[in-house]
């Protein structure tokens, strides 16, 4: 294969400590390792900035931009412009810049938009230049679910935002050579909604770094104290988490203490935000801010909880728990872009109610609870290793289009 790739992300892929990063960052370095990679992408604060040094070591070359635009300025902007707010919040002259002097002087065979909000940085290219869209996600269809389930004026803006991206993710997806999402399940509902054929929007699934997330692997462990602990991961700032925080504290965790009354619940996440911190007033409950090491926490748990009510394709915190070898209990939304097999590999819940029947009865039999998992971990072992789920990337993205092995 000859040429280069022009990788587009909406954040520095480093280093791969949440959700969109760990996926970019395991894209990038993926292709990296065929074809000299020039990335352009954001940083959301001057950590962000700092972590653009690491990255020197992977790309051929580097455009990191500060991203400064305010929500209420994109919010006016994509009102007065018709566009989708998501992507007006991702602007930016510089990068625009950037891209067409990248294109007009490397010799670039593929560019790679990592996610709707980038696709707008991608101009007309030449017949012979492969355009990749990862979408990961179906976003335009969380913002009209959380339009359809809200009230009042951010139930508009929702369903506005909804169908504006749709749009967008539409018109993208008809020029795009080749589009991604990160289960055969949010695959599935793309094609369906805008008649894209499956040879055009594919499955190209998460993975788990295994010998990082490990249960003996050297990690700095938690002390663990007393009486059991349930752990929840991700970072604090992301609307679905805090959603899903607030339900279990406030609703499955009294349930759970009323037959266990030690029972702990630990929030380990970065940028929780004031309602996530409100939470630790509570009985049982701990909030722990960013943490060094997730691994020892995971390791302490009795029980992982992801509770999420709104989620779309592969929850790393999942497969993480999975990799580590604990024993989940996981909402069906959680779990859906996973393979993995209820009461065989984690246990599924649909409400609070189902979710403290599961966790306590794990908390009874800590037979089962080990069985349930080992059998977790030697399911990543075998399906989601990132040397496996990525092993054609290249050859999709540019050119080789063989699909045998992505999809889901």
């Amino acid at each position: 294969m000859t040429g280069e790739v022009l990788f587009l992300c909406h954040r520095v892929p480093f280093p791969p400590d949440r959700g969109d990063k760990i996926r970019s960052h395991h894209l990038l370095r993926r292709l990296a390792e065929v074809a000299p990679v020039h990335v352009g992408c954001f940083a959301d604060d001057a950590r962000d900035m700092d972590f653009a040094m690491e990255m020197e070591g992977v790309a051929a070359s580097q455009c990191v931009l500060r991203r400064d635009r305010s929500r209420i300025a994109a919010g006016v902007r994509g009102l007065a412009k018709g566009q989708p707010l998501l992507v007006t919040l991702f602007d930016h002259p510089g990068l625009h810049q950037w891209v067409a002097r990248t294109l007009a002087q490397r010799p670039i065979r593929a560019v790679f938009a990592y996610s709707a909000q980038m696709a707008h940085f991608v101009p007309t290219l030449p017949m012979a230049t492969h355009f990749f869209m990862d979408f990961v996600d179906f976003d335009s269809a969380k913002y009209a679910a959380y339009g359809a389930e809200g009230s009042g004026p951010m139930a508009w803006v929702n369903r506005r935002e909804g169908r504006k991206l749709f749009d967008f993710e539409r018109a993208v997806a008809e020029r795009a050579t080749l589009c991604s999402f990160v289960s055969e399940a949010e695959a599935a509902l793309f094609r369906a909604a805008t008649g894209l054929g499956p040879g055009r929007a594919i499955a190209i699934e998460n993975g788990v770094a295994t010998d990082y997330f490990d249960p003996v692997a050297d990690f700095a462990p938690v002390e663990q104290g007393e009486g059991p602990l349930l752990v929840f991961t991700g970072q604090m700032d992301y609307r679905p988490n805090v959603e899903a925080v607030e339900s279990f504290a406030r609703e499955t965790l009294p349930a759970i203490r009323a037959a266990r009354a030690d029972t702990r619940f630990a929030i380990v996440g970065r940028n929780p935000v004031r309602a996530v911190q409100a939470l630790a007033a509570l009985p049982g409950v701990i909030v722990t801010g960013g943490v060094p090491d997730v691994r020892g926490w995971l390791a302490a748990a009795d029980v992982v909880v992801a509770p999420l009510r709104i989620a779309r394709g592969i929850q790393n915190k999942v497969l993480e728990a999975m990799a580590m070898g604990r024993p989940i209990v996981a909402s069906p939304q959680a779990a859906e872009g996973i393979d993995a097999t209820d009461d065989e590999h984690l246990s599924i819940a649909a409400d609070p109610g189902a979710e403290a029947e599961a966790i306590l009865a794990l908390l009874a039999d800590p037979d089962r609870a080990a069985r349930l998992g080992a059998a977790a971990r030697g399911r990543v072992e075998q399906r989601y290793r990132w040397a496996a789920t990525l092993d054609r990337l290249p050859d999709l993205v540019l050119g080789r289009r063989t699909m045998r092995g992505c999809m889901g």
